[in-house]
């Protein structure tokens, strides 16, 4: 009885956030149950590992999650570097955002947030890399500005991500007329980018194309990952 009381009461708090969250414009592109609105990136023989379920550490392999049934994470359950495809949503896209999220790392691997699909920034085991993170770690915008005085935690511990992000601009005719730009990006409550100018996209984009609007893309086809409570909110 105590438990048919606890998953009413989960059920009821989770419809009253979903009406505030669509009262407030907020988008929830991943709705943990499967993998709707979702779209693996062609990447030559590659086959997408991306499934719903309950990550954690692989206690014979560290560098592998042991996925379970059941769960509510978005999972790219792959064995290894090259193995699996980029993800990204075909119903959710946004322009100016503030994007909020989890993510987690088995030892070693490596994945990607690309913001409005075309903008990186890393996803990567750097523990232990704190007090000096070059511009691949985990919070770089990849290859453009390593992250300042970032926290890291531990393989198989979950990582915050609040992303503020200013989508470039474009006249009437398709001209750029702004470039977009990451006004605050926190990495477990450390802010590690202000008001970074972005003049053109990163590498491994959905299509390389920079646009008023565009999707939120997780890279797949470095290694295993897993994320949850992703959230789009209006930018204010």
């Amino acid at each position: 009885m105590n438990n048919r009381i606890l998953s009413l009461a989960a059920l009821v708090l989770a419809l009253s956030l979903s009406a505030v969250w669509a009262a407030e414009g907020v988008m929830a592109p991943f709705n943990g149950k499967n993998l709707d609105g979702w779209k693996a990136k062609a990447q030559g023989k590659n086959v997408s590992a991306w499934k719903v379920g309950t990550a954690k550490l692989d206690p014979d392999d560290p560098k592998k999650f042991k996925v379970e049934e059941g769960g509510n994470e978005l999972i790219n359950d792959t064995s290894g570097h090259g193995k699996s495809c980029d993800f990204y949503t075909t119903d959710c896209k946004h322009g100016d955002a503030v994007i909020t999220l989890e993510v987690c790392v088995p030892k070693g691997s490596n994945s990607g947030i690309y913001v409005q699909g075309e903008y990186e920034i890393q996803v990567l085991d750097s523990y232990g890399k704190e007090k000096n993170p070059g511009a691949g770690d985990m919070g770089a915008v990849y290859g453009a500005a390593p992250p300042k005085n970032p926290k890291y935690v531990k393989p198989g511990e979950w990582s915050t991500y609040e992303i503020h992000f200013q989508a470039p601009k474009f006249d009437a005719s398709g001209k750029k007329t702004a470039n977009a730009r990451l006004i605050k990006v926190v990495l477990n409550g450390a802010v590690i980018h202000e008001n970074l100018e972005m003049p053109k996209g990163t590498p491994g984009g959905v299509d390389g194309k920079e646009k008023a609007e565009g999707p939120l893309m997780f890279q797949g086809n470095h290694g295993p990952v897993a994320y949850r409570n992703i959230k789009i909110a209006p930018l204010k």
